[in-house]
């Protein structure tokens, strides 16, 4: 019994109160309830540990009264088992709730541990609390930095026992993975630390921590990332993959020195996630129309492009996932993978191995592929392989970085491919960004949005206004009147006339301006200004991620 109390933490009552033990098996046979019913009992979560729960495969919940039941201060609670229930285990229960009356009810265990996952992901707000109990520990426990779980996949809600720092890396990860933010920047100054979120593509200060902590919060995500910890002088690259109840995460950790220490930032991939259609992006008519013909073509060059983090992997798999069937043999080159696609072939880039993206691609093409996704064409080498590969009857996808979809071109001259060969291999480029949604809790329509047009070029008298929004800020958005993103898209589809500019080395200036003029094509901004116009998002964010237009060119 005391080996049990042991392995929870909480504060245990001394006086044994009286309860009626129903078992298990005689409950499961009258109670009709389902799981979804109950409400998951708060105080449970607080004193209970995930790892206890799962452990012994039981879960406090409370029946749903309307709207009005406390699921913290019930002297009742209903205790939600999977498996065969031990009288100890409800003992000890009881006693570390501190309630009277307990139920002992039967459910699915796949049910009850769900319930369990569902439970603890929605805690919010404990890394505050621990920081605030933080005390600085200038004697560092290295045994306790360097505990992780069983197979190496740390649980950030497992955190009953674990020591301060542990649980606090855990807790801003977890809130980190909650917010759906994209890194984590640990930035040392002078005479504090300061974790920042990337959240809908805007850092934000989410927590001010003591200086004299740096050193242990480092050390801790070194140990993850299966990095050199006494290694500070030097960047540092790290991977790890960490579990949030049922999602799992992979982690890519990057350290480097700074004048006031070490600089961590944690990239984060979660394998959960939803892959978009793309339907789902934001391409609208025309574009969305001709992109979808594009990319059914036999054979041939498509390049995405934009600057880090403007969305270009999302699209990609939104194409290969459109594409996809039997009849096609479809293979990918990443670094890294981010998502996992149902019967494509994925392949992780390794530099450190040897496996870079052209010596990867070499193999890729001997093993009869249809469709080719290079992760990035980052060099001569690659880029003639997958002009080579497109010349020879495959569809090649793969992202540049350049500012819009013309200098793509440029930038393949640029690398040393020969005009003719990029005339002949290439069919289209998509160049995007990402804006942020207007907060659908908190926008409203506003007729003073209309101030700003002029900054767009845009005739305020002109403009219907009427469906302009902008988001006044609430809990849901962080007050910031934003959630969510969505992708501007500027579709340059090779035609003759661009041929021929190519093979003259035209300027991305001349060849944008002749895809305007023959094509219809819609730059970035004019994108923009459409879904300003429609409200999904605000003159600001345009202005943020867009550059002006001149004469065909940008600046």
């Amino acid at each position: 019994m005391s080996q049990l109390a042991d392995e929870v933490s909480g504060n245990i009552c001394d006086e044994r109160s009286e309860i009626d033990f129903v078992c298990a098996e005689a409950e499961e046979k009258s109670s009709k309830i389902p799981l979804e019913m109950c409400h998951a009992s708060v105080k449970f979560v607080e004193r209970i540990s995930i790892s206890y729960a799962r452990r012994h495969g039981v879960m406090g919940v409370l029946l749903r009264d309307g709207d009005a039941v406390d699921v913290r201060d019930q002297d009742k609670m209903i205790l939600a088992v999977g498996e065969h229930c031990d009288e100890d285990v409800v003992d000890v229960l009881r006693r570390l709730l501190g309630v009277t009356n307990v139920r002992v009810m039967a459910f699915d265990h796949a049910d009850v541990l769900a319930k369990i996952n569902q439970a603890y992901q929605q805690q919010t707000g404990q890394a505050d609390a621990v920081i605030d109990r933080l005390e600085v520990n200038k004697d560092n426990d290295l045994g306790q930095l360097l505990n992780t779980t069983s197979g190496g996949r740390e649980d950030l809600l497992d955190i009953g026992s674990r020591a301060p720092v542990i649980k606090l890396v855990n807790l801003i990860l977890f809130e980190a993975v909650k917010a759906e933010a994209s890194d984590v920047h640990i930035q040392p100054y002078e005479d504090r630390l300061v974790v920042r979120l990337r959240i809908d593509g805007v850092l934000f200060d989410a927590y001010t921590l003591p200086r004299g902590v740096l050193e242990e919060m480092v050390s801790r995500v070194k140990v993850m990332g299966k990095m050199n910890i006494a290694e500070k002088r030097l960047p540092q690259d790290g991977r790890a993959t960490v579990q949030v109840g049922d999602r799992v995460v992979d982690l890519r950790i990057s350290s480097v020195p700074s004048s006031h220490g070490e600089r961590i930032v944690i990239r984060l991939l979660d394998k959960g996630a939803r892959l978009h259609t793309l339907s789902e992006l934001g391409m609208r008519g025309q574009t969305y129309e001709e992109y979808r013909s594009l990319i059914g073509v036999e054979h041939g060059l498509i390049l995405v492009t934009g600057p880090t983090g403007s969305g270009k992997s999302t699209t990609l798999y939104a194409s290969l996932s459109e594409i996809n069937s039997k009849r096609s043999n479809i293979l990918t080159l990443e670094d890294p993978i981010e998502y996992q696609l149902d019967g494509i072939s994925q392949i992780q880039v390794s530099e450190k191995k040897g496996m870079t993206f052209a010596s990867g691609l070499r193999s890729v093409l001997r093993q009869d592929p249809d469709i080719v996704m290079v992760g990035e064409i980052r060099d001569h080498e690659t880029a003639v392989l997958a002009i080579q590969a497109a010349l020879t009857g495959h569809l090649v996808f793969s992202t540049l970085h350049t500012n819009d979809a013309a200098s793509a071109i440029t930038r393949l001259l640029d690398l040393g491919i020969e005009p003719y060969l990029v005339a002949s291999s290439l069919v289209g480029v998509m160049a995007q960004r990402l804006v942020r949604r207007v907060c659908t809790e908190c926008g409203q329509f506003d007729d003073t949005a209309v101030a700003p047009l002029h900054r767009l070029n845009l005739d305020e008298k002109l403009v219907d206004v009427g469906r302009m929004r902008v988001g006044s800020g609430c809990e849901t958005c962080r007050e910031t009147g934003y959630r969510g993103r969505v992708g501007l898209y500027e579709l340059l589809t090779v035609n003759e006339p661009i041929r021929e500019l190519v093979q003259t080395r035209s300027t991305a200036a001349q060849i944008k301006q002749a895809a305007i003029q023959s094509l219809g094509m819609r730059p970035l901004r004019e994108s923009g200004i459409e879904k300003v116009l429609s409200g999904v998002t605000t003159v600001d964010e345009i202005l943020r991620v867009t550059m002006r237009e001149i004469s065909g060119g940008n600046v």
